[in-house]
């Protein structure tokens, strides 16, 4: 981590004065802030949780805080009182947030006329991998040959580790294809040999490879608590012998994930002077997001913002990541309340987080229970601060938000009386406006407008006029549609696109600009046709990436395309190719030279130049060109680089690099931004559409594919996420499979209502909701309607507020 010296040799009298002028301008900034953002600012040492509503300005109240929190540091070594070498450190959820907080930050130091040190900024992983990194001898990761990956449920690490232990397990694996009941037939065992080796235990690997590697459990752990099961199946024990071929593949290849980035970290601070040497950089440590944190992440941040050993030695985790096998480091889980002031060893920690906006959980290992306990722990003791002014919306988005909460939450009551141990799905914190003296912003129209069009077709109609009409009127204001999954935002695009060309409005479809991991794809394709120039396949592919990227005309590709040698090498007799096609031709014939003259590792580089590609792309195709060059070190051939990029493309998340500020990119003013409402969380915009709001979406229901039900009505792979939370959260034994699954139907449906709240909290002026009367059961089939029933919130809404419906049009 970056150092900075805080001691002093200035002269008595100019100390005096120079923490004087600096305590005035440090209560000129506390001035400017809100109550909440106040109890953050006069934060000197100890936990302190803040849980913060929507627009509450959580992120300017942590800067503000970190800025005078660094302030105070100068202010003890002006008397001499100095904490040498130690810094603020910041973690954020996304890169994004990092560099907006680290502006903010900045900003307010220059105001107290400080030196722009003092502080780091990292998201969670990029902490962790900056502990391990110097400490690569106790880490266990020598990041010259390890490669990180992100793998789905697709990657062949995860198929190879399913094949693996389908061999070694024969017994548990015939209990799987037998099912409820099995009468032998051929063709239905073929049938159910292949669901379960593509479908059902990689989803299961998948998810609980994550779900316990993320909270510190070893496959030895979980195969221990799969003894307190008695299910038919062994559900745990399966997935403990998967977990284990996983991280077994893993290590004999050196490969890594996020989670090990984290056990690498935590093998360091449980080494008595690396963990000294760390916390010695650092007197605080500030989280932001913090319900998005996973058991060792918020385990991570707890011992460095410690002063002694708190939290270390009394946990699990075996054999982890890449370290050796057989070693065992323990780590306690954080499922504790907030380590009080008093304590041996306090830790001065703020956690900023809004449990309400909890919409993780149900697809990663992040909890909302532990930040709730982090906050009940701190309240108790006097240390948990409230957001709950927001300035964001205007007054009816706000009561629509706080009825919507509400409404859950008493709908929920009775079934949460049947289990007492399922907790509902909001915390009642109600969002207030700001004081007087700070205006929310003025409603257009109505505020919120609630529609209920004939189709999905009429919702188009509706929701695309009210867009050219706001934009039309005022092209600074900024709007954008919120929509359940990607399937509803490509269809829509392309719906709208007409209507908003005619009227020069821009629409950014955030769905498909990050399907543009679209580097490694299309280099990828470049390739493939290098490698065979003669197929009609790969140089149709190859072309369509060049007409895409406007580097040779439109044409027609399949003509080009069915005679390969005669396009690329037309013989002496052969007709005269039109410019266009001369073009095109000429452009795949430089590919395939490049091909011959250079080598391998400049490859990826040389096409990306050809590409016409941009900052950020030149980025993404230099960090790609890094990773696959590491990877075939060993075998270094066309063959192999065109293997490990066909993995990268179709199994793995490439993130690629961003060099402009996302936020911005999203939230552009005049423009109409397509995202969902996940992506969304954290912006907002003047106007926000939130159409196709149907109960088969939201809140859904737990879904049980007919190809895996002769497994039962449940999944394994929920099944197990939820015995696995049951065992951390410490409960009084762990769930039996029925039991199970009705605490995964919970858990997603409160999760889809907090995304909904989310949703609807992105709004500034109005609030745009629709709910039409046909539309498709799946977005993958949107020709297909038929009457679907709205979702309840929707209808709740509409009985609430009837001055809002929209009708007659």
């Amino acid at each position: 981590m970056p150092d900075t010296n805080f001691t002093t040799t200035a002269p008595l009298t100019s100390e005096v004065s120079s923490v004087a002028v600096l305590q005035e301008k440090i209560l000129a900034i506390r001035q400017t802030l809100r109550p909440g953002q106040q109890q953050m600012a006069d934060w000197q040492s100890g936990p302190l949780a803040v849980s913060a509503v929507p627009g509450a300005g959580k992120s300017t109240g942590m800067a503000a805080a970190a800025a005078i929190a660094i302030a105070r540091q100068y202010q003890n070594a002006l008397q001499s009182r100095p904490l040498a070498r130690r810094q603020l450190v910041v973690v954020t959820f996304t890169r994004s947030a990092a560099a907006n907080i680290k502006l903010k930050i900045r900003d307010y130091l220059k105001q107290l006329s400080l030196p722009q040190t003092g502080f780091a900024v990292y998201t969670l992983h990029g902490l962790a991998l900056n502990i391990a990194s110097r400490h690569p001898d106790l880490s266990g990761l020598d990041l010259e040959n390890v490669t990180l990956i992100t793998p789905n449920q697709s990657h062949r690490f995860i198929r190879t580790a399913v094949e693996q232990w389908i061999v070694n397990h024969p017994r548990l694996y015939l209990q799987l294809l037998e099912g409820q009941q099995f009468d032998g037939e051929e063709t239905e065992r073929l049938r159910r040999q292949s669901v379960l080796r593509t479908e059902v235990l990689p989803d299961l690997a998948n998810t609980v490879i994550h779900e316990a590697k993320s909270s510190g459990i070893s496959p030895a752990k979980l195969r221990k608590w799969s003894e307190q099961t008695t299910d038919a199946y062994e559900i745990l024990t399966i997935a403990a012998g998967l977990y284990e071929e996983y991280q077994n593949l893993m290590r004999s290849r050196d490969f890594i994930d996020y989670d090990d980035m984290i056990l690498a970290a935590l093998r360091v601070l449980e080494n008595d002077s690396a963990r000294r040497i760390e916390q010695n950089q650092v007197f605080a440590v500030f989280e932001d997001e913090a319900q998005d944190s996973s058991p060792l992440q918020t385990q991570l941040l707890e011992i460095l913002a410690s002063d002694g050993d708190w939290g270390l030695g009394t946990g699990d985790w075996g054999a982890g990541g890449a370290g050796e096998a057989g070693e065992e480091i323990q780590y306690s889980m954080p499922h504790a309340p907030c380590p009080m002031p008093n304590s041996q060893f306090p830790i001065n920690l703020i956690r900023v987080g809004d449990p309400n906006q909890a919409i993780n959980s149900t697809f990663t290992p992040a909890d909302p229970i532990y930040f709730r306990e982090f906050c009940q722990g701190c309240d108790r003791s006097g240390r948990l601060a409230t957001m709950d002014q927001a300035g964001r919306s205007t007054q009816i988005i706000i009561e629509a938000a706080n009825f919507a909460l509400q409404w859950v939450n008493s709908s929920y009551g009775a079934k949460s009386q049947k289990s007492p141990q399922l907790p509902s799905p909001f915390s009642l914190q109600m969002i207030r406006p700001v004081h007087p003296t700070d205006v929310n912003p003025i409603a257009v129209g109505q505020g919120l407008e609630i529609h209920t069009p004939r189709d999905i077709h009429h919702t188009v109609e509706l929701l695309g006029n009210r867009v050219i009409e706001l934009l039309t009127q005022d092209m600074t204001k900024s709007a954008a549609v919120l929509v359940r999954e990607n399937r509803q935002g490509r269809w829509l695009s392309q719906a709208l696109e007409p209507l908003c060309k005619e009227h020069n409005i821009n629409i950014f479809d955030v769905g498909e600009s990050d399907r543009r991991s679209h580097v490694p794809q299309e280099i990828l394709a470049l390739l493939q046709f290098c490698d065979r120039p003669h197929s009609p396949d790969y140089l149709k592919t190859a072309l369509e990436v060049l007409v895409q990227r406007q580097l040779i005309p439109t044409q027609d590709l399949n003509a080009l395309a069915s005679l390969p040698e005669e396009f690329l090498y037309p013989s002496p007799l052969a007709a005269p190719q039109p410019e266009p096609v001369q073009k095109a031709a000429h452009l795949c014939r430089s590919l395939l030279r490049a091909r011959l003259e250079l080598p391998l590792y400049q490859l990826i580089s040389f096409l990306a130049l050809t590409l016409n590609y941009d900052q950020a792309e030149l980025a993404t195709a230099d960090k790609l060109s890094e990773r696959v060059n590491k990877q075939i070190a060993v075998n270094n051939s066309m063959g192999s680089m065109l293997s490990v990029l066909s993995e990268i493309v179709s199994s793995e998340r490439f993130e690629p690099v961003e060099t402009e500020d996302v936020e911005k990119r999203y939230t552009r003013e005049g423009q109409l931004t397509i995202i969902t409402m996940h992506k969304a969380k954290g912006l907002d915009w003047n106007y926000v559409f939130l159409p196709f709001l149907h109960e088969n979406l939201i809140p859904g229901r737990f879904w049980v594919p007919p190809q895996s039900q002769f497994l039962g009505d449940f999944t394994l792979s929920e099944v197990a996420r939820a015995q696995i939370r049951a065992a951390l959260h410490g409960e009084t034994g762990i769930p039996e499979v029925t039991q199970a699954w009705e605490q995964a139907k919970h858990l997603k449906t409160a999760e889809e209502y907090r995304l909904l709240y989310v949703a609807m909290t992105r709004a500034k002026q109005l609030l745009w909701m629709s709910a039409a009367q046909k539309a498709p059961f799946t977005w993958s089939k949107p020709e297909n309607l038929q009457e679907q029933a709205p979702c309840p919130v929707f209808s709740a809404l509409k009985r609430q507020f009837p001055e809002c419906i929209v009708r007659g049009l």
